[in-house]
């Protein structure tokens, strides 16, 4: 039951199979000094992409607020201790459209916003929620894996990718979107690396006009013209019911060569309709890529 539980959670956010050992971390990782929390950064924002989040069919950021507002109220109101739980949970499910882009991602009902300025998102079952008593063992996963899972991005993105976003990204909705696309972050930071000939330092990226740089290209995920509108489309992959793949540019049909920008075209979930818009597009990225060059090499 675990192993259909895990692959589940995984698959949340862009699970890669043969990482799995990574994925079940330990305490001892948790106290490491060096290491960095991506899902509860700080107290601007945070991800529930484990949780299902983006898993909704509606799961543009006005429906999402509006779907953990009310559920974050009615479990303040209702749950006074273990017992209204289910009943919490028979409403939410009950009330709330329950549509999924794919069907093998839980989205947990127990999820809300966990500060009154809704900044972050996060477990209404926590103990940190409730005064030191740990609820998860009645969601979905339980207790074990809600504490012990850790998304194939605090393994493949380096210290300074994640330190960069989240000092670059405030923002609850765009943060979730941008730490578990891997191909997006890695893709970035290849590009502007290979320009500097050198791996910017996060320290110098918190600095304007390089922090403001590094934030429009990662609101691409919010503004990208070529984004394919299909609900069953989510980053670089494409869902049919119980069934995902990854998507693909035909290249060949547009009359062009693969784009030297192809993965981060994938990530932001591009449909071209023709040669002029995936031109119109590379000149999109490499704008904000020379656009962040420029700045990084002038400031001493």
């Amino acid at each position: 039951m675990k192993s259909i539980l895990l692959a589940s959670l995984c698959l949340t956010c862009k699970f890669i199979p043969h990482i799995v050992p990574f994925i079940m971390q330990t305490e001892k990782a948790k106290s490491d000094c060096s290491f960095i929390h991506l899902c509860q950064p700080d107290l601007c924002k945070s991800c529930g992409a484990c949780c299902g989040l983006y898993n909704y069919a509606d799961s543009g950021r006005e429906a999402l607020v509006r779907r953990l507002r009310w559920r974050t109220a009615l479990f303040h109101e209702i749950v006074k201790d273990s017992e209204n739980l289910e009943h919490f949970s028979n409403l939410i499910r009950g009330t709330e459209d329950q549509t999924r882009r794919y069907e093998v991602i839980y989205c947990c009902e127990y999820l809300g916003f966990l500060d009154p300025a809704e900044k972050r998102v996060g477990c209404l079952l926590h103990p940190l929620q409730n005064q030191g008593r740990d609820l998860r063992g009645v969601s979905f996963y339980g207790q074990e894996l809600c504490d012990g899972h850790f998304c194939p991005s605090y393994h493949y993105l380096s210290s300074e990718e994640k330190r960069t976003l989240i000092a670059v990204i405030d923002d609850w909705y765009l943060y979730g979107l941008c730490v578990t696309d891997i191909d997006l972050v890695k893709a970035y930071f290849r590009l502007v690396s290979d320009g500097l000939f050198a791996t910017p330092r996060p320290e110098k990226i918190k600095m304007e006009p390089m922090r403001s740089l590094v934030l429009k290209f990662f609101e691409l995920k919010l503004v990208w013209p070529y984004r394919d509108p299909a609900v069953n489309r989510l980053g670089k992959y494409y869902f049919d019911g119980a069934q995902y793949m990854i998507d693909r540019i035909d290249y060949e049909a547009l009359g062009c060569e693969k784009s030297r920008f192809d993965p981060i075209f994938l990530s932001l979930s591009s449909r071209f309709k023709s040669r002029e818009e995936l031109l119109a597009a590379e000149k999109i990225i490499q704008g904000h890529v020379d656009a962040f060059i420029e700045a990084y090499s002038s400031c001493s």
